[in-house]
């Protein structure tokens, strides 16, 4: 729950949903129970007409918004802070806000981590693939637990997008609206080739340890640092690196070896340091193989027109001008479809300089896109 203050939601505490039911998954595994960890802001209506859910992408989970420790507010910051709250896009004063940390995550919610029932040591490579039409028959259960029969609506950014259009597939009576933010319905060649060689560097790290590394006292620290290395780059945009690193050296630069010199360098180690420090590398590969799996036309032939053509919900889908990973023009092809099947769709092509990750940025014009629209809701 959370504690509204004027400069968010203010403290938040995360909860856990246990469900005992074992969950038949995509790709024909059965999980034996799961718990799910969650975060809620806002206050639900009397009739439950108010909520949203908020999925998240490949590095998140369900600290959202708010702050865990009053004492480093700052570093304790939700992922996306800057659009949920009072007068926010995401309006605690209207609207019942949901985050998750999704099956297969570090977070809380069962993954790799976690004890596997049967042999009482952690799963770690024995834990199931998961796909994202997993995780939204999970995120419907924790829905039917939090006594919300249809959401407001769904929405994300990246591969949280990509949640919020399956979604729509799924269960397309249970999703009024979806806000679908830097995505695409499925990953091109290059995107899955990024994906592979990230993966490779943590298969290939010697403490990986066929990703048994928990019971070695391991943790294959540089083959997570390198894949959060390659993947930040694939997240920022060419003239933003220019213009924030060009070219320059780090005072202490020596000169012809190979020491980190470049300011460049310096960032990208730094951000590979500080994912190592708390991400884990079993998630990792989980994350990513469901990004590559995602596809919901592929059981349509190819076709995304008839693939969505079950969908009820509205839509908003939004895209960067500088993202490169998943361009405006993969999220003019889900709107293309929409429009296809006559179905109700908004489309705004955002011009940013921060890449894929302009949909975490504090971006005025996109955030008055996403409250203009989470405005006409009727609850």
């Amino acid at each position: 729950m959370s504690k509204v203050s004027a400069q968010g939601v203010g403290l938040v505490s995360a909860q856990r949903a246990r469900f005992d039911q074992p969950l038949e998954l995509r790709s024909g595994a059965v999980l034996p129970g799961f718990d799910l960890v969650y975060e809620t802001y806002g206050t639900l209506n009397a009739d439950a007409s108010n909520a949203i859910l908020v999925c998240h992408a490949l590095s998140g989970h369900h600290h959202v918004a708010g702050y865990t420790d009053a004492d480093n507010v700052e570093r304790t910051l939700g992922w996306w802070d800057n659009i949920v709250g009072p007068g926010r896009p995401l309006d605690t004063g209207r609207f019942f806000i949901v985050g998750l940390n999704n099956l297969g995550g570090c977070h809380g919610s069962t993954g790799p981590k976690s004890i596997n029932p049967a042999t009482g040591k952690p799963w770690g490579a024995d834990f199931p693939m998961v796909a994202v039409v997993d995780w939204v028959h999970a995120q419907a259960k924790l829905a039917d637990h939090l006594g919300i029969r249809q959401w407001a609506a769904v929405m994300g950014g990246s591969l949280g997008g990509m949640q919020a259009l399956r979604w729509t597939i799924t269960f397309p009576e249970r999703v009024r609206h979806a806000i679908v933010i830097a995505a695409a319905p499925n990953l091109t060649a290059e995107n899955i080739a990024f994906n592979d060689v990230a993966r490779q560097a943590i298969l290939t790290d010697p403490d990986f340890h066929g990703g048994h590394y928990y019971e070695h006292g391991t943790h294959p620290w540089r083959g997570l640092r390198l894949a959060r290395m390659l993947g930040h780059i694939t997240y920022l945009a060419e003239d933003q690196m220019a213009e924030k690193f060009g070219r320059k050296r780090r005072p202490e630069a020596g000169s012809y070896g190979f020491d980190v010199e470049f300011e460049v360098e310096s960032y990208l180690h730094y951000q590979g340091d500080k994912f190592a420090g708390y991400f884990d590398a079993n998630t990792y590969l989980l994350m990513t193989r469901a990004l590559d799996y995602f596809d919901p036309a592929r059981v349509a032939g190819g076709d995304l027109a008839a693939a969505l053509a079950a969908a009820r919900a509205k839509f908003l889908v939004v895209a960067f001008s500088s993202d490169w990973r998943f361009s405006p023009d993969r999220s003019r092809e889900i709107v293309n479809a929409l429009v296809h099947n006559g179905q109700d769709v908004a489309y705004a092509e955002i011009e940013s300089e921060h890449g894929h990750d302009s949909f975490l940025m504090d971006e005025p014009h996109y955030h008055a896109i996403v409250d203009t629209y989470l405005k006409r809701i009727e609850l």
